[in-house]
């Protein structure tokens, strides 16, 4: 799934619509009834639409649910709806790659990103400006926490748009398949997902050149990420209960050295 404004706005909780989607659409409602009929007034427009008069005023007052606000930002961004083959949908997959391989979506769906031995400020600050954002650094003077990446503007309507795609907000090991948005992206795209996931991933052996993936997840995720890996390239992967082993030559192929 790409970043709709349908599953955007579904990531938000409202305590009178049971689905914000529609909070959206009567939102755009008023102001299409409001720019049909410029005199009318919020006691005739929540008639004409069977909505609360007060919900309809604070509508007609430059107020904006949050959901549409975040649709707006998304969209404002590029991040909606964007083509398969696009240079956004790619960074914006390259993203999700990221976060579920070495990062997290906290409660305020902030997303951030950890640099690790394979993968360096540079690479996840390029990843992010890839999508028009700057980040700011957390935890780089901690010695239990990873230094960490996250967004400086739009940090969590950028997180929304990555659930949107699949991502998991907060604990991920739930996550029972690879997102459908990667099976859906073009070769090159998935051949970057996979490289990005393994060196984020995939654990370092001094005396051989063969890497293996731990995931304390789902079987079906496991057989799923295999798949994935499997189809970027021609050396062999296996999947065992609790993690994937790269080849040699499969790694050599995805820039592990």
């Amino acid at each position: 799934m790409e970043p709709t404004a349908r599953s955007i706005a579904r990531t938000y909780s409202d305590r009178v619509y049971p689905d914000p989607w529609e909070k959206v659409e009567d939102y755009q409602r008023v102001q299409a009834y409001a720019a049909e009929h410029p005199n009318a007034g919020r006691v005739a427009i929540g008639n004409a639409l069977e909505l609360p008069p007060s919900r309809v005023r604070g509508w007609l007052n430059d107020g904006k649910p949050d959901p549409v606000r975040g649709v707006n930002t998304a969209s404002a961004n590029g991040w909606l709806d964007p083509e398969p083959d696009s240079d956004m949908a790619g960074a914006l997959v390259e993203l999700l790659a990221h976060v579920l391989a070495g990062g997290s979506i906290d409660e305020w769906f902030v997303p951030a990103i950890s640099i690790g031995r394979r993968i360096d400020r540079k690479q996840i600050e390029a990843t992010f400006a890839a999508v028009g954002v700057d980040v700011q650094t957390r935890h780089a003077d901690s010695e239990s926490r990873s230094t960490e990446l996250y967004p400086a503007t739009d940090a969590s309507i950028l997180g929304r748009c990555l659930v949107a795609m699949g991502a998991p907000k907060g604990v991920k090991t739930a996550l029972d398949a690879v997102p459908a948005v990667v099976w859906g992206s073009p070769d090159p795209i998935q051949q970057r997902f996979v490289e990005i996931y393994v060196a984020h991933r995939g654990l370092h052996f001094q005396t051989k050149a063969t890497t293996r993936i731990q995931e304390q997840r789902p079987v079906s995720y496991l057989k799923d990420l295999h798949d994935l890996i499997a189809r970027c390239v021609d050396g062999n992967v296996s999947v065992s209960d609790g993690g994937l082993t790269i080849s040699a030559d499969a790694a050599r192929e995805l820039g592990l050295s």
